[in-house]
């Protein structure tokens, strides 16, 4: 489909910009994407690298010709922080749905917690959750995981470059990571979990950098907005001068 014509303050995003959001909670990336396109009326618009709905964060939107840079971006290291709640798992590994399974976390030791990173450090073989975006046949896996039906993921090779924990409020902890493309926070919450003997699931999540780029320096959806608006009427202003 051919990109329609654009007022003269919307053709820089045509031309090509990279746009760092702050993703609020329960959006999907691709909530942002389709917002940012029917704002700016450019059709090529992209993310470098999915959040989850139920965490916040950088995240890296490409518009027009600098969408040619997202697989650029989506390969750089990323920076998370959040909570592992301890003491019990969930099917999709974070709050998307009920923990069960629960064990007693009282004895874990704050030593024993700080230890079990080690084994989540370098290059480790990690696999995805199933309830997540991944193709098999075509289809993401979690479309099969929500009918019950038994899906198998290879693990896979991911690095861990720095797992640190920041504070432990049992049963939460909270952690920062610093990580390759392609690893699973839910994942290493999980695992972390099962490390311990009394399992866990990943409770809040939220992105702070991507490469050199900080989630300090990101706007919020509602700034955009108003940003837009602010060129519009500059634009008009012009015209009528």
């Amino acid at each position: 489909m051919k990109q329609k014509p654009l007022p003269d303050h919307m053709q820089p995003y045509l031309d090509g910009k990279v746009l760092l959001f702050d993703k609020p909670l329960r959006w999907t990336s691709f909530d942002m994407v389709r917002k940012i396109r029917n704002l700016t009326r450019v059709m090529k618009v992209g993310h470098a690298g999915t959040l989850d709905p139920l965490a916040t964060g950088l995240l890296i939107v490409c518009t027009g010709k600098f969408t040619k840079k997202i697989n650029e971006y989506m390969g750089m290291e990323k920076e998370y922080t959040g909570t592992f709640t301890l003491g019990a798992v969930t099917p999709t590994y974070d709050l998307e749905s009920e923990p069960r399974d629960h064990k007693d976390y009282h004895r874990l030791s704050e030593e024993a917690i700080h230890q079990a990173t080690q084994s989540f450090s370098g290059e480790i073989m990690q696999v995805p959750p199933i309830h997540s975006a991944i193709k098999q046949e075509g289809k993401p896996v979690y479309l099969a995981a929500r009918k019950g039906v038994d899906v198998k993921l290879e693990p896979r090779p991911v690095t861990i470059y720095s797992f640190m924990i920041e504070k432990i409020e049992l049963p939460v902890v909270h952690f920062r990571v610093v990580c390759s493309t392609g690893t699973y926070i839910r994942s290493l919450a999980h695992d972390f979990g099962a490390a311990l003997g009394v399992g866990g699931y990943m409770s809040s999540l939220r992105r702070t950098r991507i490469g050199l780029f900080k989630v300090e320096d990101a706007q919020t959806i509602e700034g955009f907005e108003q940003e837009l608006r602010q060129l519009a009427a500059a634009s008009e202003g012009q015209a009528d001068a």
